[in-house]
């Protein structure tokens, strides 16, 4: 198989879509089951295939009941126009969908009701994604725009609490709207959970994308920026403030005068290699 091909052997039905599957299976919305599965497979075949286009290393694929999700093994150092990319992938391929179900609607090919269902359907699953909270693909644009401008871990810290928010948010709408809507609770306890895991991982996650940094697979370098860290500052605080795109130079002062100046691999280099996981800068320049 190529790499192409591999895609397929990597797709997994989430038990939520299952469990809906089994019900429109069960009241007879065979055509509705149809138009979602349509709808959900090309959605996240749109991500992945983006992500084979740039090499990415994808894990695999879940289908869920709105949407889907691609893992990989990416950890924050791609290009930011890659990421984009990726994500922006998914919502695209909802363009394509409505034309083609539209022009089969007009040449008698598709029936009014099946392209109403349809277009409610594609519709649907398109806001749904672009709802500003981890992990939908509208949460993960966001997250670009932090990580653009703001320290990787910042940028963590700042998509968490967007999202948490707008899940409030989101209840609160249900709660108001729709109390007994079931789908809309499903969703709610998804990202609940999900929010959950990723607050879990983030320090994890941060790791990983400082040891992608130490072993030279950061992928975009656009200029240098520098850091001016006080001598007595723990490595690992100064590793906080590392941003995706940039090197850094790092620049140590003692008592407003510049001391001395050292490369970002040399600090990474100390973490990682010699294990000075609570060394200060000034006793990192006795090493180098």
């Amino acid at each position: 198989m190529n790499r192409w091909t591999e895609l397929i052997a990597k797709l997994h039905i989430h038990p939520l879509l299952w469990l809906v599957m089994a019900l429109a299976l069960m009241t007879g919305h065979i055509k509705a089951l149809f138009c979602l599965m349509i709808v959900i497979l090309i959605h996240e075949l749109g991500h992945a295939a983006a992500a084979v286009y740039f090499s990415w290393r994808i894990k695999r694929i879940f289908l869920l009941p709105f949407g889907g999700a691609l893992e990989v093994d990416e950890h924050g150092n791609r290009p930011l126009k890659e990421e984009l990319a990726v994500v922006c992938a998914g919502p695209v391929q909802h363009i394509w969908l409505q034309s083609a179900a539209w022009l089969m609607s007009v040449n008698s090919l598709l029936e009014p009701k099946m392209f109403d269902m349809f277009t409610f359907y594609n519709l649907t699953i398109l806001l749904m994604n672009l709802f500003p909270v981890w992990p939908l693909d509208g949460g993960k644009l966001l997250f670009l725009l932090f990580s653009k401008y703001l320290p990787y871990q910042k940028a963590q810290q700042m998509i968490l609490s967007v999202s948490c928010v707008g899940c409030a948010l989101f209840m609160i709408a249900v709660l108001a709207v729709s109390p007994m809507q079931l789908s809309a609770w499903v969703l709610l306890v998804f990202l609940s959970v999900s929010l959950y895991r990723e607050y879990r991982s983030r320090h994890y996650a941060h790791i990983r994308f400082l040891l992608e940094r130490y072993y030279g697979k950061e992928r975009e370098v656009r200029r240098l920026a520098p850091l001016t860290v006080c001598a007595d500052e723990r490595i690992y605080n100064v590793m906080l403030m590392f941003r995706r795109g940039c090197k850094h130079p790092i620049i140590i002062e003692k008592d407003g005068e510049k001391l001395s100046q050292l490369d970002e691999n040399e600090v990474l280099h100390a973490y990682f290699a010699d294990k000075r996981t609570t060394s200060s800068m000034e006793e990192l320049l006795l090493v180098y």
